[in-house]
């Protein structure tokens, strides 16, 4: 690039040079700019771009950035510190979707509902201005700048200021392993996107090639920045399969180290919680051992595994799963491929993560890919009976694990969640129309998808609210509430330490018992979990009681066929579990 200049486009256009220092940054100063003036970048002398460090994007990634003040808002969270992250139970929601206006701020009135269920931290989908108003948001183009039509920098600002006083960690999905198609001119500034590695979504990121120091520094900035200027808890990292770097020193430890660094100035608990399908667990090891240092992993081994119990599902990768001894596996280990043959990628896959604590894993039965990545959208309560939507529940929220709802999840939401875009280029439109097609042939998934471009895609997606308390959405979210609150204050269940876990198969019934007890032994809670569709017999194995009941999914306040578990339950006592069920027993300190 030979030339960079300033082009203030209001309230008065005017054109200011700038003067190259070093390392490719350009550089003026200049007086009488205010916030709320609106400005591009001319490169060349010829085209005229935003700002790809952008605030604020008024009029959507084709027009001009707008200077915004930082220190403009009055944050009341001055006494937030953040939580540990073993308190985490997380709620990912989509901020289109979630209220009907679609905006941060519309958020704020559900918040004392999501307190109320149980939870402890919200995760918002990316939330990073994309084309148009209608993207699950993995399509963003400006990583600075808030969504413009959720509400920008103040909406986003004001509803995690309002989280924290309520007491809710806030945990924000962020890009940095590509960036979306339409509106993307980060290329025209400089070296940040390589052709030596492929992604499925777009250009991979220049993070180990020529110039990539300046890349690295562009995207970790990024993450201080929403952890410094919008006092968010977590940052959850998108498909690091998808980061290539063979760097000496990992972009992602790089990035984990700055966090860390600006969390210790800030006296404040942050975090860095990837997603990736690589079950590396160098990713989660200290940087000590030869890791990355990041405090947390999604990990998709577990929800296979349960997916493919209640739903006999066997396409595309579930062909991996499907055995009552994985879910034993994944209860006691993390990760199910640990570095055996994978049938479905035709190659081993995977290290050990057993020596990791069990904090360091976030589970779920539903997330936005889970559910978004299906031809129709559909969710669990679509697909399996109302006894196994709360075995799923039961499973996840009692795991030693951090657990994640999907919003909705926790009533049984009947709509969809659609993959929906609103782009403005027909080529591009129809791109993503046959991409999607292309990806569902894997799973041998027959018909035509909803058309993503297509409004009413996205209007099919939003939450349906009159429905928690109705009917058996209503026993639901009650079921959720009770299975948080066990988890919450029962000591057994709510330290994670795994070596006090023990898990159990019983592989021809496909029952699984998972025994748990807290440091000091007080506190003794042995979990049942019958995966077969009928009911099973089994002869119990436990420690020496008594073991009294204080949950059966069964039970007919649930809405089950009716409960037959024997209320106090004994080492060798023959016991029979009704089909999708699960069970909890309770003793006191051990002898």
């Amino acid at each position: 690039m030979d030339m960079v200049a300033l082009k203030i486009v209001r309230p008065a256009e005017r054109l200011i040079p700038m003067t190259l220092v070093g390392q490719g940054y350009w550089k003026t100063e200049i007086e009488n700019v205010f916030p709320g003036a609106w400005y591009l970048y001319r490169l060349n002398g010829e085209i005229e771009r935003p700002d790809p460090a952008s605030r604020f994007q008024p009029l959507g990634v084709h027009g001009p950035s707008q200077v915004i003040d930082p220190d403009e808002f009055a944050w009341g969270d001055h006494g937030w510190k953040g939580m540990p992250l073993k308190y985490f139970i997380i709620y990912e929601l989509h901020t289109g979707i979630f209220t009907k206006q679609g905006t941060f701020e519309s958020i704020i009135p559900h918040l004392d509902y999501l307190k109320e269920l149980g939870i402890t931290a919200v995760e918002l989908m990316p939330v990073a201005q994309f084309p148009g108003t209608r993207n699950w948001g993995y399509d963003g183009v400006y990583p600075f700048a808030p969504q413009n039509s959720y509400g920008g920098v103040q909406g986003l600002k004001a509803l995690v200021n309002v989280c924290h006083e309520k007491g809710l960690a806030v945990i924000l999905d962020v890009v940095y392993n590509h960036l979306g198609p339409e509106g993307n001119y980060l290329r025209d500034f400089g070296a940040y996107f390589t052709d030596k590695y492929r992604t499925p979504w777009g250009d991979a990121i220049n993070f180990d090639g020529p110039y990539s120091d300046e890349v690295r520094r562009y995207f970790i900035g990024n993450a201080l920045y929403w952890v410094t200027e919008f006092h968010v808890d977590a940052l959850r990292i998108d498909a690091i399969h998808g980061i290539f770097d063979f760097s000496a020193k990992h972009f992602l430890q790089e990035l984990g180290e700055a966090v860390h660094h600006r969390a210790e100035e800030l006296g404040r608990h942050v975090y860095v919680i990837p997603e990736s399908d690589l079950n590396d667990v160098r990713v989660i090891n200290p940087a000590e051992i030869g890791g990355h240092g990041l405090d947390a992993q999604w990990n998709d081994d577990f929800h296979h595994c349960l997916r493919t119990l209640i739903t006999a599902e066997k396409s595309g990768y579930y062909e991996d799963f499907g055995t009552i001894v994985q879910m034993e596996k994944a209860y006691r280990d993390g990760f199910v491929y640990s570095g055996q043959y994978s049938p479905f990628r035709k190659r081993r896959h995977g290290s050990s993560s057993k020596d990791r604590p069990a904090q360091q894993f976030v589970v779920f039965s539903q997330n936005h890919d889970q559910v978004g990545n299906r031809m129709q959208g559909e969710r669990l309560s679509s697909l399996v009976s109302f006894e196994a939507l709360k075995l799923a529940a039961g499973c996840v929220i009692l795991s030693p694990y951090l657990p994640l709802l999907f919003m909705g999840e926790e009533y049984g939401e009947t709509a969809p969640f659609l993959f929906f875009v609103s782009h403005s280029d027909p080529g591009l439109i129809e791109a993503v129309r046959n991409g999607r097609k292309e990806e569902f042939r894997a799973f041998g998934w027959e018909g035509e998808p909803p058309d993503p471009q297509d409004e009413r895609t996205f209007l099919a997606s939003e939450l349906h609210w009159e429905e928690r308390t109705k009917g058996s959405h209503g026993t639901l979210l009650r079921f959720y509430k009770q299975l948080i609150a066990l988890r919450t204050r029962t000591p057994a269940l709510f330290e994670l330490e795994r070596e006090r876990t023990e898990v159990r198969d019983c592989a021809a019934d496909k029952v699984l018992t998972m025994r748990r007890r807290s440091g000091d032994g007080k506190s003794r809670a042995c979990v049942l979990l019958n995966f077969m569709a009928n009911d099973v017999s089994f002869q119990a194995t436990l420690p020496e009681g008594p073991w009294e009941i204080i949950l059966d999914s069964s039970d007919g306040v649930w809405e089950g066929p009716g409960a037959v578990l024997p209320g106090r339950l004994g080492n060798g006592d023959k016991v029979t579990m009704r089909g999708h069920s699960i069970a909890v027993y309770s003793a006191g300190k051990e002898k």
